[in-house]
């Protein structure tokens, strides 16, 4: 018997593939819920054939979001509305956090059903750190912006999570070592399935081997971050201090290439008091 749900908005994370990851919880808020938006009807009534019911769905997706956003809004006040994506967890590389922004400012309660992710799932998977990490979703398609956005994240200090689809893979696994170097990665795809797995190697062998063979399934890149700097030689602190030396005074020249090469700035002042003609 299901229950009878507050009005709002219930964020709902469902199954990447086996249909047992469901939870209670998920299964008893899409039962109860007065209708349930979704990304693509024919998926989730998948979902509620598993369930054994019959949801009342509306499409929203990225193509009819504007326009359906406001009449969702405006049966929070008195309906209990469910949000769903394909698979996993709502507004993860998927339409959402506008429907959430605009649910907020009407004043309707907002309430999180979590549950599957591919991207925390893969994250699992990799053997990678997982102190830090950042998910950047689908990197463009086109080769130039590509480049561009991999530049954007190469210096940060955390592994990497991205989506990709089996054809591009390869191409994306290259721009990816070429644009971060070749870093220790895991290529995670069908999580949760019967053919899942996880296989992991520098991304130039990764490229190398889905060059050959172009995955089936929703594929989850995990990266590296990037390793230690070398510390700083004699040689980069003489060039250092030499260039700034040509702008500042030694005290504030020793300053500005102790912060930027990590060095001790008592020893560069030294070495600035030599080097200055």
């Amino acid at each position: 018997m299901t229950s009878v749900l507050a009005p709002g908005l219930y964020i709902v994370a469902t199954p990447i593939g086996n249909l047992g990851d469901l939870s209670p919880r998920a299964s008893e808020i899409l039962l109860s819920a007065d209708i349930v938006a979704v990304e693509d009807s024919r998926v989730t009534a998948g979902l509620f054939r598993h369930l054994g019911a019959k949801g009342r769905m509306i499409p929203y997706h990225d193509h009819n979001a504007d326009g359906v956003r406001p009449g969702l809004v405006a049966r929070m006040a008195t309906e209990a509305v469910a949000l769903v994506s394909d698979a996993g967890t709502p507004l993860i590389s998927d339409p959402g956090f506008k429907l959430v922004r605009d649910a907020r400012a009407a004043g309707h309660a907002v309430t999180t059903i979590p549950g599957p992710c591919a991207a925390v799932a893969a994250l699992t998977l990799a053997g990678l750190p997982t102190d830090r990490f950042l998910f950047i979703g689908f990197l463009p398609p086109k080769a130039q912006a590509k480049a561009e956005a991999i530049a954007e994240v190469a210096a940060i200090r955390a592994t990497l999570v991205l989506y990709e689809s089996g054809p591009r893979l390869a191409a994306t696994l290259g721009a990816l070592a070429q644009g971060l170097g070749d870093r220790e990665a895991a290529v995670a795809r069908e999580i949760t399935k019967k053919f899942e797995e996880c296989v992991t190697g520098t991304l130039s062998q990764l490229a190398a081997r889905y060059a050959e063979a172009p995955p089936k399934g929703e594929i989850v890149l995990v990266v590296a971050p990037p390793g230690e700097a070398p510390p700083a030689s004699e040689d980069d602190a003489d060039a250092a201090l030499t260039e700034a030396l040509t702008r500042l005074p030694p005290a504030k020249a020793a300053g500005e290439v102790a912060k930027k090469l990590g060095l001790d700035r008592r020893a560069l002042y030294t070495r600035a008091l030599a080097i200055k003609p």
